[in-house]
């Protein structure tokens, strides 16, 4: 192999990459979160003038913030968390727990919260969730968390802010 094929397969090796990840982002959970109609709706100019910048790209545009940068990662006291984008109380304290995977975890979620959908972002399944009020994404619910329930949802923190319960 000369160096010019060793260049030219590299390019084609790179072209393929890009592409097949541009096709495993066209199956995730967009489309799915395109159908349903929220409560509470912005462009996304009005979106970005209450959200800071990596709020906006985990709630509108499905990112994910880097493990252990969350400073509700270490909030242990009693109270709510709700939706950073539209405020609607989503996980109570008293589920929230230690996975060790870096992002805010809880066993459960407050009744009529969240909605899901099939992800298949990164060449898996996952059940991606979501406010149920404004479509914003939260993060993925797993099926390897503790009793009562069994599940870990796994939440960005950025995608949440925390009341603390009246003393």
């Amino acid at each position: 192999m000369n160096r010019r094929d060793f260049l030219w397969s590299g390019a084609a090796a790179t072209a393929l990459a890009i592409g097949t990840g541009a096709a495993l982002r066209m199956g995730g959970a967009k489309p799915a979160l395109a159908a349903e109609t929220f409560e509470v709706t912005k462009t996304d100019a009005e979106w970005h003038a209450i959200l800071s910048d990596a709020a906006f790209d985990v709630l509108r545009k499905q990112g994910t913030e880097y493990p252990g940068t969350s400073p509700l990662l270490n909030e242990h006291r009693k109270g709510i968390f709700a939706c950073a984008g539209c405020d609607l109380p989503v996980y109570p304290s008293e589920t929230k727990f230690d996975s060790g995977t870096g992002w805010p975890s809880f066993w459960q979620e407050i009744p009529n919260a969240i909605g899901k959908t099939e992800d298949r972002t990164l060449g898996m399944v996952r059940t991606e969730v979501h406010c149920r009020r404004c479509g914003g994404h939260l993060g993925h619910v797993f099926d390897d968390g503790p009793p009562p329930t069994g599940l870990r949802h796994c939440i960005n923190g950025v995608a949440l802010s925390f009341k603390p319960a009246a003393a």
